[in-house]
């Protein structure tokens, strides 16, 4: 490996996520003339927040679908820009299932993907140095009904509008905790969707307790109101501090049932109301993807993975920005993405960096990261929220596993963490490897949500893995 620390000939940084941060990333380490590899599992950059609709849509207005639209097209022609020079090389469609320092330490790092939809293929990117910016996902407790078809995340139903132009349904209600419901929830009633409520479990009061946090940033404060007002506009019902008891239908949703919270955050008996609709997009918030990062050895803070002021991780030659980081929007992830590049450029280049070179960045990432710690304090799911889990509800959706098998297997079988309660019911154990159902099994059982540390970021056939075996012996 090139020493990030000492510099060396022609060197090489892999940036993994083609997201605000990474596209951040990729165009600062680019213009100090670092050779970069940006790896994306999607066939554009841009991530979820600049998801765009296909060229064959014949979208005239892509940009009424999002705010901000004249970063992302700075980020999209200088990416553009260095992949004409031949500075950036773009890798789409390369699904990174494992990042791993090389046989020998100093030879720096090879990023394991799998190519294209069907993911059987191998591929492989040498780099003297990662920056993580592989983005977050979302949280979703379940309820009773939540498998029904016609119930998605938030991110869910943006993805549908942005990248495909349609709806799930006609009628919808959003419904959780987080500040992806507003834009959500004005980007369905923009696109003709009756939008029956917004449901959100925070509390109004609590907003008045973070005023300090919040009003330092005006912007988003005037950005939150502008959606208010379209709300307002769309004549959308939002109900404050209620939550979804039951989604209710045969063969698909057909409506739910909301109910108000007391000061405890349990339902409140007799509030319930029956809300019909054929869209419920439900989740609370976002986890940050860390995967890559646990099996390089990063330290993660809470969830997160643990950074320094330059965006470093506590493992040599790797950097990590973004949600991957700790959830705090776009304008958050830019920052991070701004910062990381410059400093693995002049790192990679053997040169101290110069803070002076990010300090506008740095401003804007010290206070939105005491904005979102404001936000993270308000936005919480109901103190109670497993309370609405019955037994027969499914919790565990790859390995159809309910609140019942997990309830049992804590007070009959003494599970004391999700791990044990994995291995006694197998939730967690599908496809999804835990990553939908882990919030859930920990709230049943009582415990904290850690992350769970896994061997591969994705699923991988056995014969790529093979393949890699018999190269890492030759």
């Amino acid at each position: 490996m090139t020493d990030p620390n000492r510099g060396g000939a022609d060197p090489h940084l892999a940036v993994i996520g083609a997201g605000p941060a990474g596209l951040a990333a990729t165009v600062a380490a680019a213009a100090q003339g670092i050779r970069v590899t940006l790896v994306d599992s999607a066939a554009e950059a841009g991530g979820q927040f600049y998801r765009r609709p296909a060229a064959g849509l014949g979208a005239r207005r892509p940009q009424a679908l999002h705010h901000q639209w004249r970063t992302w097209e700075r980020l999209r022609d200088g990416l553009d820009r260095y992949v004409r020079a031949g500075t950036v090389r773009h890798l789409t469609e390369h699904h990174v299932w494992l990042v791993e320092h090389r046989a020998d330490p100093d030879q720096g790092f090879t990023v394991h993907a799998l190519l294209g939809p069907e993911q059987e293929e191998p591929a492989e990117v040498p780099a003297d140095a990662v920056l993580l910016a592989t983005g977050g996902y979302e949280k979703v407790l379940p309820f009773p009904g939540w498998t029904l078809p016609g119930v998605v995340t938030p991110g869910g139903a943006q993805a549908m509008l942005k990248g495909s132009l349609a709806v799930s349904g006609r009628t919808a209600v959003v419904a959780g905790t987080g500040p992806l419901l507003l834009p959500v929830a004005t980007g369905l009633a923009a696109a003709g969707v009756e939008v029956a409520a917004l449901v959100d479990s925070a509390d109004p009061k609590a907003f008045l307790r973070q005023s300090r946090a919040l009003a330092a940033q005006p912007g988003k404060v005037v950005e939150g109101a502008g959606f208010a007002a379209q709300l307002l506009r769309h004549r959308v019902r939002i109900l404050a501090r209620h939550t979804i008891v039951e989604a209710h239908g045969t063969e698909r949703l057909e409506a739910v049932t909301v109910a108000h919270l007391d000061g405890d955050g349990r339902v409140r008996p007799g509030s319930e109301r029956r809300i019909p609709c054929d869209t419920l997009a439900v989740g609370h918030g976002m986890l940050p993807h860390t995967d890559l990062a646990e099996t390089l050895g990063c330290r993660l803070d809470g969830l997160g993975v643990h950074v320094d002021a330059e965006q470093r991780t506590d493992v040599p030659g790797v950097w990590a920005a973004g949600e991957t980081t700790g959830i705090g929007g776009n304008a958050l992830s830019l920052a991070e993405g701004h910062i990381a590049g410059r400093s693995a450029a002049a790192r990679l280049c053997g040169i101290a960096p110069d803070p002076g070179a990010w300090a506008a960045a740095a401003k804007v990432r010290t206070r939105l990261r005491a904005f979102f710690a404001a936000l993270d304090s308000v936005y919480v799911p109901p103190a109670h929220w497993t309370e609405q889990v019955t037994d027969d509800t499914v919790v565990c959706r790859c390995e159809e596993v309910t609140g019942g098998a997990v309830r049992e297997a804590v007070a009959e079988l003494g599970a004391g963490d999700p791990r044990t309660v994995k291995l006694l019911t197998r939730a967690g154990m599908g496809w999804c490897q835990g990553r939908m159902c882990g919030p859930a099994v920990a709230g049943l059982a009582g415990c904290e949500l850690t992350p769970s540390r896994r061997p591969f970021a994705r699923p991988v056939p056995l014969g790529v893995l093979a393949r890699a075996g018999e190269t890492d012996h030759q």
